[in-house]
């Protein structure tokens, strides 16, 4: 009786792991959104579809919803992406678009820049304001206008490595140039090196700054890899080159 009751056990076990359908949030097999119910024991079985993305199916959590609510107080203008899992490794959670960041003076526009996490958003939003802006106005004696950007999400590894990039989290947003009010343009490329004391003085400075915000800053000095960018990713545990 006592095997027979274990058997019972595990092919109730088995009927009912078979149920769970997927682990993706509100996603049934094979598409987004809740599946249908079950009718008939003996209706045909749906072929199986590879779920490419899902949207958001939940209300925000609680710290997302935090970041959320500090992100538009800080003055950002965005919008809240639908969350989304596009390969092994690669998705899009608790991603914003932002519009504009604030200055002290007037808005800065961004340029090229995809979905980013929320986290990573505001810190680049605070790194805009208080590092890149008033660094601008003091050392060039202009204010930036625009952050142009070689973009953020990308569903690829790290160079070099099988190891998944941040920007395939959309954890990581690449910064190449900052255009100032007064229309002058800094080039990192360029400019690193080539620019005059004052922009160089200006680059290094937003440099250092980022370090304080950002997990992750990477820059010319790090590898040819990086000579005509900023790396800025994530909050977490400072590594600074």
């Amino acid at each position: 009786m006592a095997l027979l009751s274990r058997a019972g056990l595990l092919a109730g076990a088995v009927l009912a792991l078979a149920g769970c359908g997927s682990i993706v949030p509100g996603v049934a097999p094979g598409g987004a959104g809740p599946g249908p119910a079950r009718t008939s024991a003996s209706a045909p079985a749906r072929p199986a579809v590879a779920v490419a993305s899902a949207p958001r199916s939940y209300a925000p959590r609680a710290a997302e919803a935090g970041c959320l609510a500090d992100l538009g107080a800080s003055g950002a203008r965005f919008d809240s992406v639908p969350d989304t899992y596009a390969a092994p490794g690669c998705n899009q959670l608790g991603t914003v678009q932002l519009m504009a960041l604030a200055g002290d003076r007037a808005p800065l526009s961004i340029a090229n820049l995809g979905p980013v996490q929320c986290p990573v958003a505001k810190a680049f939003g605070d790194w805009a304001r208080f590092g890149v802006d008033r660094a601008a106005r003091q050392i060039l004696g202009s204010p930036v206008a625009k952050i142009e950007t070689m973009g953020s999400y990308n569903c690829r590894n790290v160079a070099g490595t099988e190891v998944r990039s941040a920007h395939a989290r959309a954890e990581a947003i690449d910064v190449s140039a900052f255009v100032l009010a007064d229309g002058r343009r800094i080039v990192l490329k360029r400019d690193w090196q080539g620019g005059d004391a004052a922009t160089r003085e200006f680059l290094r400075v937003v440099h250092k700054s980022a370090c304080k915000r950002f997990g992750t800053v990477l820059g010319p000095e790090y590898n040819a890899a990086h000579q005509d960018h900023f790396h800025l990713e994530g909050t977490g545990a400072k590594f600074c080159r």
